[in-house]
């Protein structure tokens, strides 16, 4: 299992943060040779499809995705995403917590993620590579 875990702090209250991760389209923006196409009408909610195409070319895969949990703030957030493709599989959580001190939230990202086409020896490679690519996602979505 290729599960990794993200947490970041942000000055940003619940409300904001929760809007800027779950802008599924700017995510697309910061991961390079990403396009995310939204499949279904907003508001986000359980159901929502949406697919992110990443690569070049002939080297390009799409991460289909549904929305299967959606808890808008109140005081926290929280939603999973459940990977439906042929190329990768798993799901993803996020979580959006009000700061235990001071102003701001509290950003937990956890994602298992798993390439079909891989052996499973190289799943501690693909949690360190999601960690790293989701991580920078993460910070430039909060900024």
């Amino acid at each position: 299992m290729s599960e990794f875990r993200i947490t970041h702090r942000t000055p940003l209250p619940v409300p904001e943060a929760w809007r800027r991760i779950t802008d599924w389209e700017r995510h697309a923006a910061l991961i390079p040779f990403t396009r995310t196409t939204v499949l279904t009408d907003g508001p986000n909610r359980e159901g929502t499809r949406f697919v992110a195409r990443t690569g070049l070319g002939p080297l390009a895969f799409d991460d289909p995705m549904e929305i299967t949990l959606w808890q808008p703030p109140s005081p926290t957030a929280h939603c999973r995403l459940t990977k439906t493709g042929k190329a990768l599989t798993g799901w993803a959580e996020i979580e959006v917590h009000p700061a235990v001190r001071g102003p701001g939230s509290y950003v937990v990202w956890r994602e298992d993620l798993r390439i079909t086409k891989l052996p499973r020896a190289l799943d501690e490679t693909t949690a360190r590579a999601g960690r790293v690519v989701f991580g920078y996602a993460l910070r430039r979505l909060l900024k």
